[in-house]
């Protein structure tokens, strides 16, 4: 029988009361969720179209049911049409662009784009973002987060916003690549909108700052019950730490996997099974252990087309997921 990846890999449904429950690491019938960031689908931002409709076909070519929706992916185009992480080759492999801005002046350009992003913002109605949410279930496909870009020079209506978005989506769950410092200022919001914040990690191991060790990321998670991980592994492994020693450790506080395949010392990003990220083991504990942490796949290296090369990363994690 040709069973489709969807109805291979769903999980038991958990509604969203399960879900705002203190831990993710619930049993899911021996099998695992994957999903997609968005952020992979970058190349259909130029493309003519909307982007939610966009992106909803290319989910239903490659049988996916599952995203975490990246903000840009909802933003005006142009306002991502010169960022670095749009371009074919993806993001920096330390994402030096995320969390604090870059030390000395920015070009005026670049504090425009800024100003651009933030008005967007403050003056887009949360009513969009419902409608947005409301498309995405109507084609079947489910919003695991939102990746929301919490910056250190976010005010705090941006903040607000960003929660108000997450909530309005259908969701509860908002994921950020963020900073520590800002990671303590966002707690009380958090709380108040009872919402779940998964911090995200990368390699960047000179800023004390970021959210890159083992200890970083315990730093974050005692700052408040709703914060979570979203667990960049290629990232993780690219620095040198002990990838399936800390899944093990941390899994009840997971939120969701990142997989990516980078190389280790701090390489590149690779296609899957190229890198050094021991994406099978992980993919493997995970599924062994019934734990209900979604993969979400994140294409970041330079190659095809999005669709292309999620379609291969799927085949690849497919292969180790326990039958």
């Amino acid at each position: 029988m040709d069973l489709s990846r969807r109805s291979l890999l769903t999980a038991v449904a958990t509604g969203m009361a399960a879900a705002s429950m203190p831990a993710f690491a619930r049993a899911a019938g021996g099998r695992v969720r994957i999903g997609v960031q968005t952020y992979s689908l970058r190349d259909l931002l130029p493309t003519p179209g909307d982007m939610v409709d966009k992106m909803i076909r290319e989910c239903r070519d490659l049988k996916v049911d599952m995203i975490e929706l990246f903000e840009p992916t909802v933003q005006p185009p142009a306002l991502s049409a010169n960022a670095p992480w749009a371009f074919t080759g993806g993001k920096p492999t330390e994402a030096s662009l995320y969390g604090r801005p870059p030390e000395g002046p920015r070009p005026a350009e670049v504090l425009q784009n800024r100003e651009d992003i933030r008005q967007w913002r403050l003056a887009t109605p949360v009513s969009h973002f419902r409608e947005i949410g409301r498309r995405f279930r109507a084609a079947g496909i489910e919003i695991q987060a939102f990746n929301f870009g919490l910056k250190d020079d976010c005010t705090d209506a941006e903040v607000e916003w960003g929660f108000a978005v997450t909530k309005a989506l259908g969701i509860n769950l908002m994921t950020a690549s963020t900073t520590l410092s800002m990671a303590k200022r966002t707690v009380p919001f958090a709380a108040r909108h009872r919402t779940m914040l998964g911090l995200h990690g990368h390699s960047n191991l000179r800023d004390p700052n970021q959210l890159a060790t083992p200890e970083s990321f315990e730093q974050g998670l005692a700052m408040s019950p709703w914060y979570r991980l979203n667990f960049d592994i290629g990232h993780f492994a690219a620095a040198g730490f002990d990838t399936l020693g800390f899944l093990h450790k941390h899994h009840e506080r997971v939120c969701s996997v990142h997989l990516k395949d980078r190389k280790a010392n701090f390489g590149m990003n690779m296609p899957f099974g190229e890198g050094d990220t021991p994406i099978a083991g992980v993919v493997r504990t995970i599924s062994e252990n019934r734990w209900n942490i979604p993969l979400i796949l994140e294409y970041e290296y330079a190659g095809g087309s999005s669709e292309s090369e999620l379609r291969r990363a799927i085949d690849y994690v497919e292969h180790y997921v326990a039958r």
